[in-house]
């Protein structure tokens, strides 16, 4: 059975960050592409309060193996102390590009 692929997303302030952070990981091979939504908004608790602010919103295409390296990235590099990144298994995809995805990542 091939590899599971995986959806990460991953919120930040910035949609340039985001476009940055996910060219970064499609040249190193980690995920096969990122769609960027801007002008999501998100309405949280954080620090005893409930914060409503304009984020964007990254789908971050990659294989399971790479999660781990992803997230790790995120971690170091994100601008947020406590960035969400969210790994999410995708349960069915179509054939060809279940495909490509897995050729574009390593």
């Amino acid at each position: 059975m091939a590899e599971q692929l995986v959806t990460i997303t991953i919120t930040a302030e910035s949609a340039d960050w985001l476009a940055e952070f996910t060219k970064g990981l499609v040249k190193d091979r980690l995920a096969a592409c990122g769609n960027i939504i801007p002008g999501v908004r998100s309405i949280y608790a954080w620090e005893d309060a409930v914060q409503d602010d304009p984020e964007a919103l990254v789908l971050i295409h990659t294989r399971a193996s790479s999660v781990d390296e992803i997230i790790r990235r995120a971690g170091t590099e994100h601008p947020y102390d406590t960035p969400q990144v969210l790994a999410v298994p995708v349960v069915e995809a179509h054939d060809g590009y279940r495909e490509w995805v897995l050729a574009q990542t390593d």
